[in-house]
Formats: C-alpha cells, structure tokens, sequence
C-alpha cells in the first residue's frame, strides 16, 4: 500500500485518518481497474476484419473476463501509476486533526 505522508503541523496519524486512506488506496486502485478494462473493451471494438475464428458467445465471455482480471492484476502492480495520482490528489483532501499546539 502507498502511504501519504502527513501535513506539516499534523500529528501522528490518527486511526481514523488511516482507515480513510486504507479505503481511498482501494478506491483508486478500482478506478484503475475499471479504466483499464474500458480501454481494452475500447480496443477490442475496433474491427480489422478478422473472422478467421468467429464469434461465440463463450469466447466473448473468456475475453471479458480475461480482460477484467488483467485490469485488476495491473491496478493492483501500479504499472500504469494512475491509482497513485488519484490517492495523492484525493489524501490532500482527507480530514486532519492537528497536533495539540500547533495553529492552523
């Protein structure tokens, strides 16, 4: 899991804190997911007259799956890095509690 590191004059982080950034690190991952399987049934759309196997209907079926568990596998990797931009720009928005003190 990638951790964001806390804000300056924000004290340790709090249980709360880290259940929200637990929740938003798999969120952005399952974005991920879902918009690497949209490419693929994007790309797999495109016709170049190839009919050399036909269609049925259990062959479309393994594709979609195929396609979803590669999804998922290259979320999960962070090959693409999408899911990291998405946790770091949605974590600075996540709820703080300051450090008894500090003024903010």
């Amino acid at each position: 899991m990638t951790t964001v590191p806390p804000l300056a004059g924000v004290s340790a982080i709090t249980p709360e804190r880290a259940a929200l950034q637990t929740k938003l690190h798999g969120a952005a991952q399952a974005f991920e997911a879902i918009f690497v399987r949209e490419m693929l049934t994007a790309a797999r759309s495109s016709n170049f007259g190839d009919t050399l196997w036909g269609t049925d209907q259990g062959g479309d079926t393994f594709t979609a799956m195929r396609d979803e568990r590669f999804a998922d596998i290259t979320a999960q990797s962070g090959a693409l890095g999408l899911a990291k931009q998405v946790e770091a720009q949605l974590a600075a928005r996540l709820p703080v509690t300051l450090a008894p003190g500090s003024k903010g």
